[in-house]
């Protein structure tokens, strides 16, 4: 193993890797009144209470062209975003082809501006009639996403990356209406849900391929790490959360790998942040190396060709955001002249975006303005771009 990362100036980067950043549907594109996710926030479905609701969000639902051709001005090569199931199919069955249309469009658009678009297909949301249906704790699910994944060929039609289900173990938490994202360890998520989710993710995969794609998932890797003598106790904890659905990515064409902190474990499972940690807008510990140990330990459980689909910081220093990514960006060449198969760096997120409940903890390499829309690229934007073109300032 590499010793100590190269200073990210020394670094070189394999031929065709991916630079870009990622969004999900419901966190920028507003008024997406037919998922579970709005109904939640304005208390038509169960769910934990929320801060405020996402409303218009960023309007880039309406304004996606713009911000594509920011992450292309920049450098960068690479878009993800996600589709929406609740605009495609609101009700069981029907279809919207207005729907598949723009997102089709969504497709041809970052073509045309030299992004690679890497499309999800299920970022967190669901309809409300499948979430009023019971959602995940059905068996009915798997047939029910297998269907909306047909109905999406049209819009995945070309596109050489396809992500079925973004981070399926932070779904299998959320399954729960009042669970909420925590800022220390993971909870276990609901067994049934998992295990509905793994057969969703092999059937989608069975139609993405079909349709010519190469398709994966994304896993919310946590940087697991045991204090002295916790060893047992932290592979056990990380089972359930993290190491089942890596391993339930065996056979497919890549994994996702998302980073974002680390979860220190003791002799009782996790252990609080430190007192004199810096900890980010999201309440997490700073903690760059991250996306490293997610990188190797889906490296070691599957051997599969890794995208770094997110990797982020919520913070309003945007130098301190640079600072993170380029701390990150080490680790991951690091794995890289370690031998592993790394094929992408997508940063999280393009815009600064509704973090589930709330606006204030901004991720992104684009602010905007709440009134207007009028997006505001921040230095951090033109810093990545500089580094995918091996042009980083000295």
């Amino acid at each position: 193993m590499t010793d100590a990362p190269r200073p990210l100036e020394d670094l070189r980067w394999p031929e065709g890797f991916l630079w870009g950043a990622s969004t999900a549907a419901h966190q920028v594109e507003g008024n997406n009144v037919n998922s579970d996710w709005w109904q939640r926030e304005h208390g038509h479905l169960p769910g934990a209470p929320v801060a405020e609701p996402s409303g218009d969000a960023a309007d880039s639902f309406h304004r996606y062209p713009e911000d594509m051709a920011l992450l292309a001005g920049a450098g960068l090569n690479s878009y993800r975003f996600s589709i929406e199931w609740a605009r495609i199919e609101p009700e069981p069955g029907f279809v919207s082809r207005a729907s598949i249309d723009h997102y089709r469009r969504m497709v041809d658009t970052a073509r045309e501006l030299g992004l690679e678009p890497m499309v999800t297909l299920h970022h967190f949301t669901n309809p409300a009639w499948f979430a009023r249906e019971g959602g995940w704790f059905t068996d009915a699910s798997v047939d029910r996403f297998a269907r909306f994944v047909e109905a999406a060929l049209p819009v995945i039609d070309g596109v050489d990356l396809v992500c079925t289900i973004n981070e399926p173990n932070m779904v299998s938490v959320l399954a729960d209406p009042e669970a909420g994202f925590p800022s220390i360890g993971l909870p276990p998520g609901v067994p049934a849900v998992t295990e509905r989710l793994i057969r969703a993710h092999k059937a989608a995969v069975e139609v993405v391929r079909g349709a010519g794609s190469r398709a994966g998932w994304s896993v919310a890797t946590q940087a697991y790490q045991p204090e002295p003598g916790a060893e047992a106790i932290a592979a056990d904890y990380g089972r359930s959360r993290e190491d089942v659905f890596l391993d339930a990515a065996a056979g497919d064409d890549w994994v996702g790998v998302q980073a974002y902190t680390r979860t220190r474990i003791g002799a009782d499972g996790p252990l609080p942040i430190r007192e004199d940690a810096e900890r980010t807008l999201t309440g997490w510990e700073y903690y760059p190396p991250a996306v490293g140990d997610g990188i190797r330990n889906s490296w070691a459980r599957n051997r599969l060709p890794v995208y770094v689909t997110e990797n982020g910081i919520a913070t309003a220093d945007d130098e301190r955001r640079i600072d993170y990514t380029r701390g990150a960006l080490e680790t991951v060449a690091a794995a890289i002249d370690d031998g592993v198969d790394v094929r992408g760096y997508l940063h999280w997120s393009a815009l600064d975006n509704y973090e589930w409940g709330s606006f204030a903890p901004t991720f992104g390499l684009i602010g905007w303005d709440r009134t207007t829309f009028a997006r505001r690229p921040k230095p951090s934007l033109a810093w990545l771009g500089q580094v995918g073109r091996a042009d980083v300032p000295r």
